[in-house]
């Protein structure tokens, strides 16, 4: 699957994953016009919009950070060693999101209580941008609020480690947060039926069931979120110059 249709991938999951946001990232953004200074004079909607802008971008840096990390990985292992074991997560980690998303197997809340370590000193942060007075502050606010610990974060963000490449991984990671955002910025809108749909047993299950469907495809390589075959890594022990003369 080629770069393009794997970022659209991620930007699915990330819609079809924000009924899980509801619970979380959605409380704030229901709740953002209270978080906002009284003396503020620039409209919610724009609050909203910084806000969710903020927590794209640091999806998008945490993205990139795996993919760094996957490109450092290529350094040490053979690059088809990376590839099966990219693979091999991506689509584990999918499926267990899946399960996560349906209420069937809630492994995943174990993994966001380890992030709880990361969030307690990332967290003051956030609580010292309140109230809101203006949209750098809602920026900023996002940017925080973007590291909350979330199984629904972490699953995408292997899937974007097996990138083995920054810049997709960034890509990546940008695509699944524009996908949550039709969902957070509706409910941040008070736009409290379609939250409600978000909420109902019926609905969950279908987005994991979907999800699922997503960690098969990866598991059995038709959703391929490793690209190895033009990393500078792998041309450079494979290129002509290493070729027999």
């Amino acid at each position: 699957m080629n770069t393009t249709l794997t970022v659209l991938s991620a930007g699915l999951v990330g819609l079809l994953g924000s009924v899980h946001c509801v619970g979380m990232c959605g409380g704030i953004a229901g709740s953002f016009s209270g978080l906002m200074a009284t003396s503020a004079k620039i409209p919610p909607w724009q609050m909203i919009l910084a806000y969710n802008v903020g927590r794209v971008s640091s999806y998008m840096v945490a993205g990139a950070l795996a993919g760094w990390l996957g490109n450092t990985a290529l350094a040490v292992f053979s690059p088809d060693h990376v590839a099966a074991v990219g693979l091999t997560l991506s689509g584990l980690f999918m499926l267990a999101l899946g399960l996560y998303l349906s209420g069937w197997w809630q492994a995943l809340a174990a993994v966001e209580r380890i992030g709880l370590a990361v969030w307690q000193r990332i967290g003051p942060w956030g609580r010292r941008l309140l109230p809101v007075h203006h949209t750098g502050q809602a920026l900023a606010l996002g940017a925080v609020w973007g590291w909350l610990p979330c199984g629904l974060v972490y699953a995408t963000l292997i899937w974007s480690l097996a990138n083995a490449d920054p810049i997709r991984g960034a890509a990546m990671m940008g695509a699944f947060g524009i996908g949550t955002l039709p969902l957070l910025i509706a409910i941040g809108s008070s736009t409290y039926a379609l939250a409600n749909v978000a909420r109902d047993k019926r609905v969950r299950q279908f987005a994991g069931a979907l999800v699922l469907l997503f960690g098969l495809l990866t598991l059995f390589g038709v959703v391929r979120p490793v690209h190895l075959g033009a990393h500078p890594v792998e041309e450079t022990f494979c290129g002509p110059d290493f070729l027999p003369s």
